[in-house]
Protein backbone atom coordinates (compact mmCIF):
# COMPACT_ATOMS: atom_id res chain seq x y z
CA UNK A 1 0.00 0.00 0.00
CA UNK A 2 1.26 3.04 -1.15
CA UNK A 3 1.13 6.11 1.56
CA UNK A 4 1.55 9.79 -0.09
CA UNK A 5 1.28 13.00 1.60
CA UNK A 6 2.01 14.95 -1.89
CA UNK A 7 -0.65 16.15 -3.94
CA UNK A 8 1.78 15.94 -7.07
CA UNK A 9 2.37 13.00 -6.35
CA UNK A 10 -0.61 11.51 -6.15
CA UNK A 11 -1.66 12.63 -9.45
CA UNK A 12 1.20 11.75 -11.06
CA UNK A 13 -0.20 7.96 -9.29
CA UNK A 14 -3.52 8.19 -10.25
CA UNK A 15 -2.59 9.63 -13.71
CA UNK A 16 -0.85 6.42 -14.66
CA UNK A 17 -2.95 3.86 -13.40
CA UNK A 18 -5.56 5.97 -15.82
CA UNK A 19 -3.13 5.17 -18.13
CA UNK A 20 -3.12 1.75 -17.52
CA UNK A 21 -6.85 1.44 -17.94
CA UNK A 22 -7.91 1.31 -14.63
CA UNK A 23 -10.82 3.18 -12.97
CA UNK A 24 -10.27 4.56 -9.76
CA UNK A 25 -12.48 4.93 -6.55
CA UNK A 26 -12.11 7.63 -3.39
CA UNK A 27 -13.04 7.30 0.03
CA UNK A 28 -13.14 10.62 1.10
CA UNK A 29 -12.23 10.53 5.28
CA UNK A 30 -10.93 12.71 7.94
CA UNK A 31 -9.11 9.40 9.96
CA UNK A 32 -9.99 7.18 13.10
CA UNK A 33 -11.44 4.77 10.44
CA UNK A 34 -13.97 2.17 11.76
CA UNK A 35 -16.32 -0.11 10.38
CA UNK A 36 -18.54 2.39 8.29
CA UNK A 37 -15.17 3.14 6.84
CA UNK A 38 -14.73 -0.48 6.21
CA UNK A 39 -17.56 -1.23 4.57
CA UNK A 40 -17.52 2.07 2.09
CA UNK A 41 -13.68 1.10 1.40
CA UNK A 42 -15.29 -2.39 0.93
CA UNK A 43 -17.34 -1.48 -1.85
CA UNK A 44 -15.21 1.04 -3.52
CA UNK A 45 -12.91 -1.92 -4.20
CA UNK A 46 -15.20 -4.18 -5.51
CA UNK A 47 -16.21 -1.93 -8.06
CA UNK A 48 -13.11 -0.08 -8.53
CA UNK A 49 -9.37 -1.34 -10.34
CA UNK A 50 -7.87 0.64 -7.30
CA UNK A 51 -8.59 2.72 -4.46
CA UNK A 52 -7.51 5.61 -2.97
CA UNK A 53 -8.34 6.33 0.68
CA UNK A 54 -8.00 10.30 1.74
CA UNK A 55 -6.60 10.67 5.75
CA UNK A 56 -7.26 14.37 6.00
CA UNK A 57 -8.70 16.31 9.46
CA UNK A 58 -10.25 19.35 7.75
CA UNK A 59 -9.45 22.31 9.57
CA UNK A 60 -11.73 24.66 7.22
CA UNK A 61 -14.77 22.93 8.10
CA UNK A 62 -14.25 23.79 12.22
CA UNK A 63 -15.51 27.32 13.52
CA UNK A 64 -13.90 29.09 16.32
CA UNK A 65 -14.14 27.42 19.53
CA UNK A 66 -14.98 23.70 18.13
CA UNK A 67 -13.08 20.54 18.38
CA UNK A 68 -10.16 20.82 16.03
CA UNK A 69 -7.97 19.81 18.25
CA UNK A 70 -9.48 17.36 20.22
CA UNK A 71 -10.74 15.14 16.95
CA UNK A 72 -9.77 11.48 17.29
CA UNK A 73 -7.08 10.66 14.95
CA UNK A 74 -5.08 7.27 14.68
CA UNK A 75 -2.96 7.11 11.58
CA UNK A 76 -0.93 3.94 12.08
CA UNK A 77 -4.25 2.23 13.14
CA UNK A 78 -6.05 3.38 9.89
CA UNK A 79 -3.30 2.46 7.85
CA UNK A 80 -3.11 -0.90 9.24
CA UNK A 81 -6.89 -1.38 8.31
CA UNK A 82 -6.70 0.20 4.96
CA UNK A 83 -3.89 -2.67 4.13
CA UNK A 84 -5.78 -5.26 5.66
CA UNK A 85 -8.24 -4.13 3.34
CA UNK A 86 -6.47 -3.99 0.07
CA UNK A 87 -6.58 -0.02 -0.47
CA UNK A 88 -3.97 0.90 -3.02
CA UNK A 89 -3.16 4.59 -1.61
CA UNK A 90 -3.63 6.44 1.08
CA UNK A 91 -3.51 10.18 0.97
CA UNK A 92 -2.57 11.86 4.10
CA UNK A 93 -1.61 15.48 3.35
CA UNK A 94 -0.97 18.14 6.24
CA UNK A 95 -2.77 21.44 6.06
CA UNK A 96 -0.65 23.47 4.25
CA UNK A 97 0.04 20.72 1.18
CA UNK A 98 -4.23 21.53 1.15
CA UNK A 99 -4.70 24.82 1.80
CA UNK A 100 -1.86 27.27 0.15
CA UNK A 101 -2.78 30.90 0.10
CA UNK A 102 -4.80 32.50 -0.89
CA UNK A 103 -7.89 29.55 -1.65
CA UNK A 104 -11.05 29.21 -3.28
CA UNK A 105 -13.82 28.06 -0.87
CA UNK A 106 -17.19 25.99 -2.31
CA UNK A 107 -20.25 26.08 -0.74
CA UNK A 108 -23.73 25.20 -1.86
CA UNK A 109 -26.38 27.92 -0.72
CA UNK A 110 -29.45 27.63 0.96
CA UNK A 111 -28.59 23.91 1.62
CA UNK A 112 -26.11 24.93 3.89
CA UNK A 113 -27.79 27.44 5.75
CA UNK A 114 -30.57 25.11 7.26
CA UNK A 115 -30.43 23.04 10.01
CA UNK A 116 -27.13 23.17 11.32
CA UNK A 117 -26.03 25.17 9.21
CA UNK A 118 -27.32 27.73 11.03
CA UNK A 119 -24.85 27.27 14.30
CA UNK A 120 -22.08 26.00 12.43
CA UNK A 121 -21.60 28.50 8.86
CA UNK A 122 -18.69 27.50 8.09
CA UNK A 123 -19.03 23.91 8.23
CA UNK A 124 -20.29 22.83 4.84
CA UNK A 125 -18.47 25.43 3.11
CA UNK A 126 -15.35 23.91 4.75
CA UNK A 127 -16.78 19.93 3.39
CA UNK A 128 -17.50 21.24 0.17
CA UNK A 129 -14.25 22.73 -0.37
CA UNK A 130 -11.96 19.59 0.73
CA UNK A 131 -14.43 17.70 -1.46
CA UNK A 132 -13.76 19.85 -4.67
CA UNK A 133 -10.55 19.73 -3.92
CA UNK A 134 -9.88 16.27 -3.41
CA UNK A 135 -12.17 15.19 -6.48
CA UNK A 136 -9.87 17.32 -8.22
CA UNK A 137 -6.30 15.70 -7.23
CA UNK A 138 -7.66 12.32 -7.87
CA UNK A 139 -10.07 12.63 -9.75
CA UNK A 140 -12.07 9.38 -9.34
CA UNK A 141 -14.53 7.28 -11.19
CA UNK A 142 -16.54 7.10 -8.22
CA UNK A 143 -16.64 8.23 -4.78
CA UNK A 144 -18.10 6.80 -1.69
CA UNK A 145 -19.73 8.88 1.28
CA UNK A 146 -21.38 7.77 4.21
CA UNK A 147 -25.00 8.42 5.08
CA UNK A 148 -25.05 9.30 8.91
CA UNK A 149 -25.29 12.96 8.20
CA UNK A 150 -28.58 13.40 5.57
CA UNK A 151 -28.15 17.44 6.03
CA UNK A 152 -24.06 16.86 4.53
CA UNK A 153 -24.94 14.04 2.14
CA UNK A 154 -27.50 16.04 0.80
CA UNK A 155 -25.17 18.97 0.01
CA UNK A 156 -22.50 16.62 -1.24
CA UNK A 157 -24.56 15.59 -3.64
CA UNK A 158 -25.78 18.54 -4.81
CA UNK A 159 -22.57 19.91 -5.21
Amino acid sequence: MKISVSIPEVKQWVKAQKIAGKTVGLVPTMGYLHEGHASLIKRCLAENDVVVVSNFVNPTQFGVGEDLADYPRDFNQDCTLCEALGVDMVFHPDSQEMYNAPHVSVAVDTLSETLCGKTRPIHFSGVCTVVCKLFNIVAPDRAYFGEKDAQQLAIIRKM
